[in-house]
């Protein structure tokens, strides 16, 4: 601690011998930088205020029916891309900077100092802006303000009207991409249910209910089919235990039609009947297939029973029985019977053989249908939605340009400044005067350091490293004392007069900017 006392008193020591040369530099450095904020030119500021309101009663209202925007998001975003290119170029035309530039090198040095200089400020949750600009012309300061203002507030209400414009197009887009896609997946679900009617699920019963009920049908004709051809059997039976009877029988002339007026009876009748199904069906209906297969039957009978009849019309001794004749009726009848049945039974056996063999076929089918079905609701779905936001996006479109969700209310417009912001003189001059007085002690100790002397014994021992013996005291004359004083007073004075300096400087802009206070605008 006593070595850096030392080592203090031994610095100031050597500052105070040259003491004369730190107040020339103070005053030199003084000078110099008073005259250089002289020269600075006066900064103007203009600035302005706008408050963007939010709070609107429709917006409530109208919530659930329409999409209002995020206005929050949409002022921060505003704020922070104002001050860009194109509108800085926008401003450089509405203030007619444009006219002065003669390269594009000046311009661009002209946007770059625009883009820097223009302040966007904004208050923390109360929506307001501030907008400031220092020029040392106030006239054209307020004028870059105005045009920042005007900028401001059409981006705003533009903005609003572009984006709702914008999703209004893409919705459009979109509805017509969807309404495409919904044409294409009806036409292909029209197209496969064509091709695969009576296949797919929900068409009276499913597949597997088809093949059931047809395997149930053949199954129902077999039994029918079994029963005829017993009953058939037993009446062949009681033909074939009766005794030989004579019968009445037709004669038969070769080239003559065969005359049986049991069979042709029945032949007539199904005829009849044939007739009317046609009426009703197609040559391929199952009964019109088994009616024809019956008559084709009697005809093959009734030809038999000639040929028979004419084998066995040489025997005279036969006898009439009409027991008989009753069974051959009954057999006739049961013959018809079973050609009937098993008519049906081929019918029913087709039918569950067809659906049987489509056993594979069945799952892709549904498989593809529920594909196609899934296909297509979606595509609904979707296309339903977006006529529904469409609506909703065109309502808040009309909402923002009715009602103003988003207003703007100028609070402090731009004027003309008449109070130079800048520079401010009372603090440069202060900066410069310590600066100076800074400058003076630093040349001082420098130059101490440069050119050392040696204020006590320690200090000489030190640094010759040889032993002092004593020191000399110095005795001041009256004269030397005189000298001295005079020095000091010098010294003094020159200080004196530097802050003199710098207080008159203080107190003449003091005064100054109070007169242009006081002055009417």
């Amino acid at each position: 601690m006593d070595e850096l006392i030392t080592r203090l008193y031994v610095s100031i020591k050597g500052i105070w011998k040259y003491r004369f040369l730190a107040v020339i530099i103070a005053w030199l450095v003084a000078i110099a930088g008073w005259i250089m904020i002289l020269k600075l030119p006066d900064n103007y500021e203009a600035s302005a205020r706008i408050y963007v309101d939010t709070q609107n009663i429709i917006r409530p209202l109208m919530e659930g029916m329409t999409v209002s925007p995020n206005v929050q998001q949409q002022i921060s975003i505003m704020g922070r891309t104002l001050i860009n290119r194109p509108n800085v170029e926008r401003i450089i035309r509405m203030v007619d900077l444009d006219i002065q530039i003669t390269s594009d090198k000046e311009k661009e040095r002209l946007i770059t100092e625009l883009m820097k200089d223009i302040k966007l400020g904004a208050g923390v949750g109360d929506n307001i802006f501030t907008i400031t600009y220092n020029h040392k012309n106030p006239v054209l300061a307020k004028d870059i303000v105005q045009s920042l203002l005007t900028i401001f507030v059409e981006e705003g209400l533009d903005g609003k009207k572009d984006d709702s414009s914008s999703a209004l197009r893409f919705i459009d887009q979109q509805i017509a991409a969807y309404e495409e896609k919904l044409i294409a997946a009806e036409n292909a679900l029209t197209e496969f249910k064509q091709k695969n009617l009576g296949l797919l699920p929900g068409q009276g019963s499913d597949y597997y209910a088809q093949l059931l009920k047809a395997e149930e049908d053949m199954r129902q004709a077999q039994l029918a089919l079994k029963e005829a051809e017993k009953g058939r059997d037993a009446i062949r039976k009681q033909i074939s235990g009766d005794e030989p009877v004579f019968v009445l029988e037709p004669f038969v002339v070769e080239n003559e039609p065969i005359v049986n007026p049991e069979i042709d009876a029945r032949i007539s009748s199904l005829n009849e009947k044939l007739d009317t199904l046609r009426l009703n069906y197609t040559e391929l209906h199952p009964d019109i297939v088994s009616t024809k297969r019956l008559i084709a039957q009697l005809e093959e009978q009734k030809q038999e029973e000639a040929k028979h009849i004419f084998s066995t019309s040489k025997d005279p001794g036969r006898n009439y029985s009409p027991m008989l004749q009753q069974l051959n009726i009954a057999l006739a009848d049961a013959e018809a019977a079973v050609a009937s049945m098993a008519a049906r039974v081929e019918e029913y056996t087709a039918r569950y053989e067809r659906l049987k063999s489509l056993s594979t076929a069945i799952p892709r089918v549904e498989a593809e249908f529920t594909q196609l079905n899934r296909d297509y609701n979606v595509n609904r779905a979707n296309y339903e939605q977006l006529l529904e936001r469409r609506v909703s996006a065109r309502m808040s479109g009309e909402l923002t340009s009715a009602t103003g969700l988003l207003s703007f209310r100028i609070i402090d417009p731009p004027q003309v400044p008449e109070i130079p912001a800048g520079p401010n003189h009372m603090i440069l001059f202060s900066m410069v005067f310590f600066a100076s007085l800074m400058a003076g002690i630093a040349v001082a100790f420098v130059i101490s350091q440069v050119r050392p002397s040696f204020y006590s014994q320690s200090d000489l021992r030190e640094f010759t490293g040889l032993p002092v013996l004593g020191s000399v005291p110095m005795i001041w004359t009256a004269q030397q004392k005189a000298k001295r004083k005079q020095r000091l007073f010098i010294f003094g004075m020159s200080i004196l007069l530097l802050t003199v300096a710098y207080a008159a400087l203080l107190l003449h802009f003091r005064k100054l900017d109070k007169i242009v206070g006081m002055l009417p605008f």
